[in-house]
């Protein structure tokens, strides 16, 4: 028995060591709301008008300038730390035009990222949109749509209620096609009970755009990712888009949500009332999870919750540090964390 153990254990060394010489390539996927990164003109389309110089918010070029530098910093530092370089693919919400994400990736800190941006006008009253953000040279563009979300209004079951278009890009990770979705869910406006219909639909949507790339290409590599204005356990996720938590329970076609286990363990990425909602996440399909490293896998998920992104004093100390309280700038980053999974695939061994 000894022996056999001996054996056992001589054979797990010898595993690990063969482990320990292949070498792997890791990127960043990403998702961050950026708290109504405004411009600082008035559209004439879009209720902006607090978010001007004039307007309640006093939202001058000096601020707006502030607020892209903040922006641009926690972008390029996301995963930096693991993967030496900024999320090859980001998804981003809470923006009003292609005209602040071209601010943005004009700040210093991303204007070397060489980023492209896919983005497209919602019809969102706000007037705040999604967008994917790619590194062009590692990320190649193939295809992109946007996907209108129709709801109605509960008390006026005539009258439609708009908000964010879900987006669907399409393009080749160093070669690996893959599929992003960026989402922007209804609000919890009037209460969770009384807007959940709302966000079940947004999910419906979710689910026929996936299920459609899912019918057309059955081994598709999905990502969905949002600020969904639900936790991981909520009847949106649960039921309607039917994730998983564990992943030995994900099957052909489903969806793996490594944020539910986080989420059970009390991380969030935004604070109301001294509890933390988990809203803002990254959910993957099967695919993402297979054993073969020749191409790129799911390795790990988290919250990018730097200290510096967290309220440094007062009653709202540790909650994420929002740009905007209280009527006036605060200097901070964001009301969310963002969040963010790495995928990895095996480039090799030494001396290959």
């Amino acid at each position: 028995m000894l022996k056999k153990l001996l054996f056992v254990a001589f054979l797990c060394c010898m595993n690990l060591a063969q482990a320990q010489q292949k070498q792997y390539k890791a990127v960043t996927i990403a998702f961050y709301n950026l708290e109504n990164l405004f411009d600082t003109e008035n559209d004439p389309l879009t209720f902006d008008d607090d978010r001007t110089p004039d307007g309640k918010d006093h939202w001058t070029k000096e601020i707006y300038a502030d607020k892209l530098k903040n922006m641009a910093r926690v972008i390029a530092e996301i995963g930096e730390d693991v993967t030496k370089t900024s999320p090859v693919i980001i998804g981003v919400s809470e923006i009003e035009n292609r005209k602040v994400l071209e601010d943005l990736l004009n700040e210093p800190a991303l204007r070397d990222k060489n980023y492209g941006i896919v983005h497209y006008d919602s019809p969102d009253r706000r007037g705040i949109d999604v967008a994917l953000l790619y590194q062009k040279n590692i990320f190649k563009l193939i295809d992109s749509s946007k996907h209108e979300l129709f709801i109605y209004d509960i008390d006026n079951p005539e009258k439609r209620v708009y908000t964010r278009d879900q987006l669907l890009v399409s393009g080749l990770l160093d070669g690996d096609k893959i599929h992003v979705i960026v989402n922007h869910w209804p609000s919890r406006s009037g209460g969770e009970a009384r807007s959940r219909s709302k966000r079940e639909a947004a999910a419906a949507l979710n689910k026929k755009i996936i299920d459609s790339l899912q019918k057309s290409e059955p081994s598709a590599k999905i990502i969905t990712m949002g600020d969904l204005n639900d936790d991981p356990t909520n009847s949106s996720l649960k039921k309607v888009l039917g994730t998983k938590a564990k992943r030995k329970n994900v099957k052909e076609f489903d969806l793996y949500n490594p944020m539910e286990e986080m989420y059970k363990k009390g991380i969030g990425s935004l604070a109301y009332r001294d509890s933390w909602n988990l809203f803002d996440q990254i959910i993957i399909s099967e695919p993402l999870l297979e054993d073969d490293y020749s191409s790129y896998r799911y390795y790990k998920a988290g919250v990018y919750n730097k200290n510096y992104l967290s309220n440094p004093r007062g009653q709202y100390k540790g909650y994420p540090y929002r740009s905007f309280a209280n009527g006036a700038y605060t200097g901070g980053y964001s009301d969310h964390f963002p969040v963010f999974v790495y995928l990895i695939k095996e480039v090799g061994t030494p001396g290959k």
